[in-house]
Order: structure tokens, then sequence, then C-alpha cells
């Protein structure tokens, strides 16, 4: 019987370890820097813009983050933010780059099962070299058969992807704990999307899911993860 899919993708931040809480404790940390100067919803309504802003120029991760909370302190002080302040928000920001790597339930038994039936895939947004550092502390890494670090998730860049280290996106699943990211994009480029969430969800990557489309899954984990790629095998 010949394969409805034959190359599979994960992502990585909060879909194979946690990420979004070490962000979530460094706003914490964050907020009580600033509290004097402003209250909490207000400042982090202030860094979300800032977040915001700064993607296209610093991209996804941590020093992209880090800068932005520099720009917000800065900003909601009216350049009145000590020296020292400054460099704890450096600091925190390096803190967060040498954050161990915690598995999340399931991910090794998802990425150990389904690599002997197919062909799987790392494809990740964020800084290089902490995805890289972050990889090699999972121990996942000899598990895929291709890794993919990319500034963003896009159509174009599953169809890339998947042409060239599988058999095209029409034959291809992503799975992943961003609606925006993970599962409407490769769902546009022909492929099927499998959305895992997560719990803590970032505010720039939440999307409504898509309405009764047939390439369109949802898991409350990975726990059943290869089943479910059996289940869509033998549709």
């Amino acid at each position: 019987m010949v394969k409805t899919l034959t190359t599979v993708a994960f992502d990585a931040d909060d879909t194979l370890w946690h990420n979004e809480r070490i962000f979530q404790m460094t706003q914490a940390h964050f907020a009580d820097l600033l509290a004097e100067f402003t209250d909490h919803q207000t400042l982090m309504s202030r860094l979300l813009a800032a977040e915001k802003r700064n993607l296209g120029h610093y991209g996804f991760g941590v020093k992209g983050f880090t800068l932005s909370m520099i720009e917000t302190a800065i900003d909601v002080t009216d350049g009145r933010v000590a020296t020292k302040v400054i460099a704890e928000i450096m600091e925190a920001g390096r803190e967060m780059l040498r954050h161990p790597v915690d598995l999340l339930p399931h991910a090794r038994e998802a990425v150990e099962t389904v690599c002997q039936t197919h062909r799987i895939l790392l494809i990740t947004k964020g800084d290089l070299l902490d995805q890289e550092r972050k990889l090699a502390q999972s121990g996942l890494g000899d598990y895929f058969d291709a890794v993919e670090i990319v500034s963003d998730k896009n159509p174009q860049i599953y169809h890339d992807i998947f042409k060239q280290h599988g058999d095209g996106t029409n034959r291809g699943l992503m799975v992943g704990n961003s609606m925006k990211s993970d599962v409407l994009p490769m769902i546009d480029a022909g492929g099927w999307g499998v959305f895992v969430p997560h719990g803590h969800e970032w505010e720039l990557e939440k999307a409504a899911p898509p309405q009764d489309d047939e390439r369109y899954r949802s898991l409350p984990d990975l726990g059943h993860f290869a089943q479910l790629i059996e289940n869509i095998e033998n549709s």
C-alpha cells in the first residue's frame, strides 16, 4: 500500500520541549524591575507591542525578546531607567539562553516511534545558536533526517522544505503548538497540520483553527501522535 504520508515534521519550542514558560518567568522578573514606573498590564502591553515591531528586525527568539525588554524599559521610564536595571535585563536574557531543556510528556516517544516508519524533520523558528543548543541538549537530534531553523513559517517555506527533504507537502505533515505558524500555513501549502496545544500561548501566535478542513487534526498531547499518523495512513 502506498503511504499517504512519507514525511513528518515537528515544531520544537513548546511542542517537544518547554519554552514559553521560561519567557513568562522572565516577564514576571521584568515586571518586578519596572514596578515603580507602571502597572503590570500596561508594561506587558508595551512589551508585546515592542516585540511585534521588532520581529522584522530581530526575528524570533531570546535575543530579540531581550532587546524588546530593554526598549520597553527605556520607553516606560522616559529614558530614566537605571543602568543597573538594564544590566539585570541583559542577565535575564543570558539566563534564558542557559536554561536547561525540559522535554514535554510523550515527546521522545512520539519522535522515536514515528522515525521508524517515516522521514522526520525538525522545523523551528528562533535564534540559530540557541535552537542548536536546545536540540543538542534534548537528546533527540539523531532521530531527525533534517533540521531547518527558519526566520518565519509560511506556505512557501513549507513547500520548499518538504520538496527538498520529502515528497512535497501533499505527502507531508507538520505538528506543533502554534495554529498560526505550524498548522495554517502547512495546510495552505497542501499538507496536513496537527495542532497540539501547550497551554502557554504567545499572543502573537494565536489564530482560529481551520473550518472543516480534512487535513486538520488536533491532539491534547503527543501521547497518541503515532496512532493519529496510523489513522491518517488507513483513512
